[in-house]
């Protein structure tokens, strides 16, 4: 098993990217509101005045999306990152987001089906 993490720069594509992850063979995705370093550092200080409607439009947001999933195979991952690059253009390139997966050792909450779904059982592994 695996986790696969993104940082999604620009959020207009987050419902494009999680559909294409979804077809891709991803069963679940978590996202969160993230912010880089870089841009918290950029923010202009807003107007006491003006600070209320910024939150209440949206207009005071800047960040990106985290999304984690915890994934069976590298081949998931692969798969998914294709299609990430073709909704947000080549992962290199400015503004696009990153990606990477990392080994899961262990873990609890999974419900067995899902985390065995495609696996040989422990006995028949090598």
């Amino acid at each position: 098993m695996y986790l696969l993490i993104m940082v999604l720069d620009d959020v207009a594509h987050r419902e494009q990217v999680l559909t294409a992850w979804i077809e891709a063979g991803v069963k679940g995705v978590t996202v969160l509101e993230s912010t880089g370093i870089q841009r918290v550092l950029e923010r202009t200080e807003a107007q006491p005045m003006f600070m209320g409607f910024g939150q209440l439009f949206g207009a005071g947001r800047v960040g990106h999306n985290t999304l984690f999933a915890v994934i069976d195979s590298l081949d998931i991952a692969e798969a998914a990152v294709n299609a990430t690059e073709a909704i947000v253009g080549d992962l290199s390139g400015p503004h696009t987001g990153i990606v990477f997966a990392v080994p899961v050792i262990k873990q609890w909450g999974i419900p067995e089906p899902y985390a065995r779904e495609g696996r040989q059982p422990e006995s028949e592994q090598d």
